[in-house]
């Protein structure tokens, strides 16, 4: 069966299938059956959305369908991911659905959806999502539906009362946390947190320095957030500030930008944390679990604190899942997402950000000091568009390319070559001692590829 669910949910360009108005309307339908099914009673959903000026109407097509099939659906309005994975559980809805593409360009738009616990949908909740959009049921809904643009969205609470709800959510537990005297800057990336940033921040008593908070619909992600870092360190910089962070449209990642104007990224985040929790015996098993994208600098600087990492496919979902199945309490991802499961089991940019804030209050050294010890290796990434994803195993040109490569970094370094789970992209990622030689060999690689898939 064709698959729409990715990685990250269900994520493409705003208007087109599987995001034109009918078939978001049968994703909500489905949804909703599926869990009036489970519950023996009709469902309650909670949804939210990032600031792309899409996403009114989106999450409206969703109410539509799903309130279609008995559902009562109610939103949070513009909101981040976390906070509509960590309220679905808090008001009892039975699930939490975000209209949201992450990081991606104002014309994307996607569709994650939580459980209660804060986990993001079982696959077979998916697959057959996913069953009712391929058999075209389009129609026979359709009939029972009334126009998208007389559907109005429910809000039972106010969108403040659930934002209010959500900021004392990520405040519980650093309560001794004082940043009087501490400057930071944040980029919002016009995005999802905007409007949250500064009363989270500000409340702990820190100077926030906000930048990329002026949302108008097109502006999210554009040069601005955890993609494209330069306008924040140029601001951490002239403001003299303690550090800077940068969110994604939906702030479930965070990238953080030192005193001196270094970036830190998710890895770093990671050994930082790491590091932190175990000198107070908080680090359960004294593991960290990472991903396969993640620098083996990270892994080598962990071993020799004694602690282990564990490497999960790219996804914060299957990092999720392998901290569960061994009990372990950190981990996340290169890109920003971090998750510390005894508190959400999503990714939370802002979450990250008080537990970076607080390392650095208790061990009293900056954040760069807090990544010393940490070197990462020469890391090229490139990304190919493709028009097709075929094994590429199957792919002689590219297997051919793959065992050259290989044998030239050996054991002192690592190529990493997988299509991406919610685009038509293959990504080639390869660390070794010499930068420009890896770059050349990822080029190579990528020249096979797109003269394969293309």
């Amino acid at each position: 069966m064709k698959k729409l669910f990715g990685t990250d949910g269900i994520r493409a360009e705003a208007g087109k299938f599987p995001l034109d108005a009918d078939t978001v309307a049968i994703i909500g339908h489905s949804l909703a059956k599926q869990l009036e099914r489970k519950l023996g009673r009709n469902a309650t959903i909670i949804t939210g959305r990032d600031t792309r000026e899409s996403g009114v109407w989106i999450e409206n097509a969703f109410h539509k369908g799903a309130s279609s099939a008995g559902a009562r659906c109610e939103s949070a309005g513009v909101i981040t991911t976390p906070a509509i994975a960590f309220l679905a559980g808090k008001f009892s809805f039975d699930a939490g659905v975000v209209i949201s593409a992450s990081h991606n360009p104002f014309q994307d738009n996607g569709i994650k959806i939580f459980s209660p616990t804060g986990k993001k949908i079982d696959d077979e909740t998916e697959r057959t999502i996913e069953a009712d959009v391929f058999a075209s049921q389009t129609a026979t809904i359709s009939e029972n539906l009334p126009p998208i643009q007389d559907s109005k969205i429910e809000v039972l609470r106010s969108t403040k009362e659930y934002g209010k709800t959500y900021l004392e959510h990520l405040a519980k537990g650093f309560e001794d946390l004082n940043l009087k005297g501490f400057k930071m800057v944040v980029d919002c990336a016009n995005g999802a947190s905007s409007h949250l940033v500064f009363p989270l921040f500000s409340g702990f008593g820190a100077d926030v320095v906000i930048i990329n908070n002026s949302p108008n619909g097109r502006n999210i992600n554009n040069n601005c957030g955890s993609l494209h870092i330069g306008g924040l360190k140029k601001k951490v910089l002239q403001e003299g500030a303690d550090f800077g962070v940068a969110y994604d449209g939906d702030a479930d990642r965070a990238i953080f930008v030192d005193e001196k104007g270094n970036i830190v990224d998710g890895d770093a985040s990671l050994y930082i944390m790491a590091c932190f929790m175990k000198e107070r015996n908080m680090l359960t098993n004294e593991t960290v679990v990472a991903t396969v994208m993640s620098n083996v600098g990270l892994e080598i600087a962990l071993a020799q604190r004694g602690i282990k990492m564990l490497r999960t496919s790219v996804g914060d979902k299957y990092v999720l899942e392998e901290l569960l199945r061994t009990n372990s309490n950190l981990g996340g991802e290169q890109s920003g997402h971090i998750i510390f499961p005894f508190r959400s089991l999503a990714g939370d940019g802002m979450l990250t950000t008080l537990f970076i804030l607080k390392a650095i209050q208790e061990s009293g050294k900056t954040l760069s000091s807090l990544t010393e010890g940490f070197k990462k290796f020469p890391q090229v990434l490139i990304n190919v568009k493709v028009s097709k994803k075929i094994p590429f195993e199957k792919i002689p040109e590219v297997n051919k390319a793959l065992e050259k490569i290989k044998a030239e970094i050996g054991e002192k370094g690592r190529l990493l070559l997988r299509y991406s789970g919610t685009e038509n992209l293959a990504r080639i990622m390869i660390e070794g001692e010499d930068e420009e030689k890896i770059r050349l060999q990822a080029e190579f690689l990528g020249e096979k590829i797109k003269n394969s898939l293309n």
